[in-house]
Order: structure tokens, then sequence, then C-alpha cells
């Protein structure tokens, strides 16, 4: 059995009997230089973490007597999730500290259970953007003192200069301290970090972007290789993402399925296939741009682009339905319960989607848009041209 004892900022003194006699009975002591510091000797043998962590973890918990020193709560962004996944929750006792975030939330008088936390500890900054709405509180966690100057750039890039920054450090100390400022005026200050807390404001101007899909179309960069807003939002209700869900978007284009897909759900993926490099590098550049940096972008022609990757819970093929072995592939791929939803615009496409629509059931649409546009001194209808969808979702039967 591991004991994960949480330490706060206010060290041995801020402990509950129980987490200090976890420690002082303890024969390995596991933690950062900085966890070791704030306990005091008590015999035990004080490991720090090499660096990288996740091969050498095993080895370093395996000693019968270890305890590992986490900051606050280690469930909590922090190393006890790793360690249930490397040894087995069964193998733990854990004995949090109150988080950051509950100590941030306390300080500003915020309902913790309303409050957003993004983490950008080992992750890109462009994570944050998804979450930055008018309204809205976040807590921001960042790896380093600069992770306040940060966030203000970013906040400012985003239209969002007007936004409202508090940066509480030490929290739970006695050195314990919090600066304020707006994100147009923030200047490094020399704190040590520990929560940025943002009270978001857009910048006059600024349009928001929801987080249901349809995006407007010039929210992507794209070289007309796009699904087009109103064919985007019908196609991602079909394919129905959920928490947790990984997607296929094949024949990506400018990749605006794939993108809408993770801005569902922060734990959302996907995998946008693309088989030109130019419009691969603009995919990234829009995931980027719309707040979900974790897409995963292949370049490379379907279906031997397809070889090796995640098994999907929903696949997208925008395009390409007449390719030999496509939808054989994304079909196999898929798991009992998984979606398919493919497009066609072209007679071509249409009749192979109509063939597995007779032979897999499932739902086949045509959907016909029409927009307003100028004819002359007056205004009519200008149509798109239809969009033929078919959604299927894989029994065990089949």
């Amino acid at each position: 059995m591991i004991t994960v004892v949480g330490v706060g900022a206010d060290g041995w003194d801020g402990l509950p009997p129980a987490a200090r006699q976890a420690i002082s009975e303890a024969a390995v002591l596991v933690g950062s230089a900085r966890q070791l510091d704030l306990v005091p000797g008590t015999g035990a043998r004080k490991v720090r973490w090499p660096s990288p962590l996740l091969p050498s973890l095993p080895g370093l918990v395996s000693e019968p007597g270890t305890c590992v020193l986490a900051s606050g709560d280690p469930m909590f962004f922090g190393i006890g999730a790793t360690l249930a996944g490397t040894v087995g929750p069964e193998n733990l006792r854990i004995l949090p500290h109150p988080s950051s975030l509950s100590l941030a939330c306390a300080r500003l008088a915020w309902p913790v259970e309303e409050t957003p936390v993004v983490s950008l500890v080992g992750r890109p900054l462009d994570a944050l953007r998804a979450a930055v709405l008018p309204g809205r509180r976040l807590l921001v966690l960042t790896a380093d003192g600069q992770g306040p100057v940060q966030v203000a750039e970013l906040l400012r890039e985003h239209g969002y200069g007007a936004s409202v920054l508090h940066v509480l450090s030490r929290l739970g100390s006695a050195e314990e301290s919090r600066v304020t400022g707006l994100a147009a005026a923030w200047e490094a200050k020399g704190e040590e970090l520990n929560v940025v807390a943002v009270e978001c404001v857009a910048d006059q101007g600024t349009v928001p972007l929801p987080l249901v899909p349809g995006l407007p179309d010039d929210a992507f960069e794209h070289d007309g290789q796009l699904t087009k807003r109103e064919v985007r939002a019908v196609s991602l209700a079909r394919l129905a993402p959920l928490p947790g869900q990984s997607l296929w978007d094949v024949g990506a284009g400018a990749g605006s399925v794939a993108i809408e897909w993770m801005r569902t759900h922060p734990s959302c993926r996907a995998v946008a296939v693309e088989s030109r490099q130019d419009r691969a590098a603009r995919i990234a550049r829009n995931a980027a741009a719309l707040g979900v940096p974790g897409l995963r972008v292949v370049t490379g022609r379907a279906p031997e682009a397809l070889e090796g990757l995640p098994t999907p819970s929903a696949v997208f093929v925008g395009g390409g339905a007449t390719l030999p072995g496509l939808l054989e592939t994304c079909w196999a791929a898929l798991p009992r319960g998984g979606r398919l939803v493919a497009n066609a615009v072209t007679l071509e496409s249409e009749s192979v989607l109509t063939g597995w629509y007779g032979r897999h059931g499932g739902d086949l649409v045509r959907l016909s848009v029409s927009r307003a546009a100028p004819v002359g001194g007056f205004t009519g209808w200008r149509s798109m041209m239809p969009v033929t969808i078919w959604t299927a979702t894989k029994e065990s039967r089949t």
C-alpha cells in the first residue's frame, strides 16, 4: 500500500494528524525538492522525482513503506491520478490537502462548482482560448512565474484585454499574496505564481464563438475545402460527441469537424487525416486558434493513413466515399455502438452511400441550404450544392 499525502504551502504545520503520522512512519519519502523540504527529517530516505518521471515511476514506489508527497490535493492535476493508473487504485491510500482551486475560490468567494479550471502545465497556451467566454470566471494553472504575463498576452490577442486578473501566490502560507490588474495593462510583477484567476470581459467589437457546433465559416482559415456551417452543424449532431470519445475526421480539409468535435468537451479527442501537406498545416493552425491544440493531424491518403490509429468512437467522412476501401476500413475500425457519418455532393458518391444504406441501414438524408445574396439591386436566394448525409451505428450483428 502506497500512501499519498497532499502538502500545502504551509508545510508541516498545516497537515492534519493522519497525514503527519503517515509521513513520520514512512520508510521512503518521494516527492519534489520543494515538497520534501516542507516536511521535517524523520529518518526516512528522501527520493526526488526523476525526469522523465513515467518510466521510473513503478520502481520508485515499489518499496514497502513508501509515502508520496504531492502538492495540495493529489487528485487535482496531481500525481494521484498517475499513480492510480500505474499501480491501481486499490493499492493507494490518499490523504488530500485543500487544493489550490479550493483555496483560490475561498479567497475570491467564487463558487467552486461554477469555476472551470484550465491547466497549462505541460500543455500549450492555446488550450486556454476555448474556455475564454464573456462573463466567465476561470482558474488557470501555469508552470512558472511567466504564466500571468502569457495569459494576459493571450487575452489581449483574443479580444479580452478588459478581463480582470488575480494572481494568487503561495496560497495557504504566511507569505500568501494577491495581485490584481487588467489583462490590457498587465506587466511582469515578479510574483511566485500559484493560480491565475480570470474574470473574462470581452473588448468592444469582440464576437464570442459559441461551444455548440456550427461556427461561422470565416472562423476557419481555409481554401474552400470546408464543410459549410449548416452542413457541419447537422453532421456533428449526427456524430453525437460525448465526453471522452474520439473521432476520425477523414479528408479533413480545414479540420472544422474535428475541431468542433473537440470544442464540445475538454476530454473529447480527434484525429484529422488529410492528404495534402498545406491543408494539414492549416488544420493545425485552426486547431490552435480555436482552442484545441491537442488535435492530432495525420498527413496521408486514406485508407492507408488510417492504419494504426486509435480506435474511434465515431468516424466522419466529408468526401472521398468513392475511394476504394475507404468506407470498408472506417466501418471495420468502429467498435460496437460506433457511429459513421459520411457526406456526398456528387452523384457517384451518393450512389456509394445509397448502397451502404441498403446493406447496413441507418439514416439517409439530403440537405439543401440557400443563403440570401445580392441580385442586382435586390436580394435573392443562392442555393448551395445539396449534400447527402448517411448516418449509421454499428451494431453487433454487423
